[in-house]
């Protein structure tokens, strides 16, 4: 019995040197990180695809705070170039990548040819792919950021990118394309166009 207690004991006491020793090392050999490179982060999608240019979002948003572009997120597309343009308090700039259509585009499964070998489910950012070995997969499509990280570890070609259907949901004005006329009253004439 005191053979165990003495165990205990010890185990308790290298626990409380070695927390204490943690608890020192965090507080005085913090790294410190920059707010306008952290608030950067957080807009960005967290694909960490590379697309970019860049090893993942953090370096990417290390970047922007030293004066990159931000319009290089093919992930985040328009809508991410707007939140950092918005950010930064910029002009809003028009995409470095190529984007060929108004829609994104999303990862999809051809379920009968998956063999459930979880590739794509390991290299996937963001978790969205549904399933588990030997078993069928699928994407959550409302999640996939179309980082097309998927595609290419996929030992059967089952995955592939396809357009997202536009719907309510995702589906924008477009303000740019839509001629307005401006409409004046007179008490004599009526409405006119001006």
């Amino acid at each position: 019995m005191i053979k165990i207690l003495i165990a205990v004991l010890t185990i308790s006491a290298l626990a409380a040197v070695f927390g204490i020793l943690l608890g020192f090392s965090s507080v005085h050999f913090k790294v410190e990180v920059d707010p306008l490179v952290d608030k950067i982060n957080t807009i960005l999608p967290q694909a960490q695809c590379g697309q970019c240019g860049y090893l993942g979002c953090l370096p990417y948003a290390q970047a922007i705070a030293n004066g990159d572009e931000i319009n290089k997120c093919p992930p985040g597309g328009q809508t991410t170039i707007e939140q950092l343009a918005n950010f930064m308090g910029i002009e809003i700039t028009e995409s470095a990548y190529e984007d060929k259509t108004s829609t994104r585009n999303v990862a999809f499964i051809h379920e009968d040819s998956c063999i459930g070998c979880t590739k794509c489910i390991q290299i996937c950012p963001i978790d969205a792919i549904i399933g588990s070995t030997k078993a069928m997969h699928t994407i959550m499509k409302d999640e996939c950021t179309g980082c097309d990280l998927c595609v290419a570890p996929c030992p059967t070609d089952c995955i592939e990118m396809i357009p997202m259907k536009t719907t309510s949901k995702n589906w924008k004005w477009q303000f740019n394309q839509i001629h307005v006329v401006q409409l004046s009253t007179d008490n004599t004439k009526g409405i006119e166009q001006k």
